[in-house]
């Protein structure tokens, strides 16, 4: 039997003339809705898929995408970059992280640029590797700076049971772990808000199940149809929220099968559920505090808690975007990005 190319795994996915037959139906679809429909991709791996292969130019002008928070590192307000750097800055601290969170500017300055100064700031692949850190440095104090959605948020979860099992007690946690429903009531909550449609996310669709984004279809009697990544699984989920559209319908549907149950990885759950609590509230960069968005240690595992134990010497104020900054509006699909006075002059994503 022949070897398996990876390739074959995705080139379906990827075909031009598939993409171009769903173009087609949804055109002749999109010709029967009675109102434009503005589809909120929440993740930003969406994103990139609709840019990369000029998905948007494809459709029809009544059919619009509207850019979601789901990017766990643009959403992060500067108050928490500005932590980060502070715990950097403490003799015999390691602070360690995913590197898509070294290039984000807190008020001060980035991560990568605090390391430029000299503090042991350590980006890293997966959250394990931190464990290998602190094995390998026990006469300092190694924290990790945790972000991400649901998505990321058990690997965090394993890391504090090995860490616990293994009695490597130099391994902190400052947890910015954030959940993607009560972002999308937050939109939904702007009686402005232009979205009436959602592509739910893979990633954390893998980890939830889709059953996450019921209570969206009940509450806002909106479609929200999880998606795969590839740009035959974005075209696919475009067309059933057309269809449900054109029928009068407002329906959980499961595009991306293949990777997404509607219970989900009911183990990962489960350990996320063994160690986290929910937050009363988190300041989302955009969006502003949401409440119950995010998660901290339970109790039990205060003695893991960076926040705790240098409580003292982190900084608590809260920093306010610039203030032409219009991300919130942006999220909320009230305006564009080229729309914002410092779209690419002061709010510059700079490469890694």
């Amino acid at each position: 039997m022949p070897e398996l190319q990876l390739k074959q795994l995705y080139d379906g996915f990827r075909d031009p003339r598939t993409v171009a037959e769903l173009a087609s139906q949804i055109k002749q679809l999109a010709a029967k809705l009675e109102e434009p429909v503005n589809v909120m991709e929440v993740c930003g791996g969406h994103t990139h898929t609709i840019m990369k292969y000029g998905l948007l130019q494809l459709l029809p002008d009544n059919i619009e995408f509207i850019h979601g928070p789901g990017c766990p590192v643009c959403i992060m307000p500067k108050e928490r970059i500005d932590q980060a750097a502070a715990l950097a800055q403490i003799p015999d601290v390691i602070l360690v992280t995913l590197g898509d969170m070294i290039r984000v500017p807190g008020s001060e300055g980035s991560l990568a640029q605090f390391r430029a100064k000299g503090c042991d700031i350590r980006p890293i692949y997966m959250p394990l590797d931190a464990l290998k850190i602190a094995q390998e440095n026990p006469d300092k104090t190694v924290v990790y700076f945790a972000i991400g959605f649901e998505t990321s948020t058990p690997m965090t979860a394993v890391l504090l049971e090995q860490a616990e099992k293994l009695g490597i007690n130099n391994l902190l946690f400052h947890i910015n772990h954030v959940l993607v429903p009560p972002a999308i009531d937050a939109v939904m909550a702007d009686p402005e808000t232009r979205v009436n449609a959602f592509i739910g996310p893979s990633h954390v669709s893998v980890i939830t199940g889709s059953q996450i984004y019921q209570p969206t279809v009940d509450n806002y009697h909106t479609p929200v149809v999880v998606s795969g990544f590839e740009p035959v699984d974005v075209m696919q989920s475009i067309l059933s929220i057309v269809k449900q559209k054109v029928e009068g319908r407002c329906e959980l549907e499961n595009q991306y099968e293949r990777a997404v149950s509607y219970k989900g990885n009911e183990a990962a759950q489960q350990k996320v559920n063994q160690y986290f609590t929910v937050r009363p509230s988190f300041r989302w960069r955009g969006l502003g505090p949401i409440p119950n968005s995010a998660l901290m240690l339970k109790p039990e595992y205060r003695h893991r808690d960076a926040e705790l134990k240098y409580g003292e010497r982190l900084p608590v104020k809260e920093i306010d975007d610039h203030k032409a900054c219009q991300c919130g509006d942006i999220l909320r699909g009230k305006a564009k990005p080229q729309d914002c006075k410092v779209f690419g002059r002061g709010c510059t994503p700079k490469p890694r």
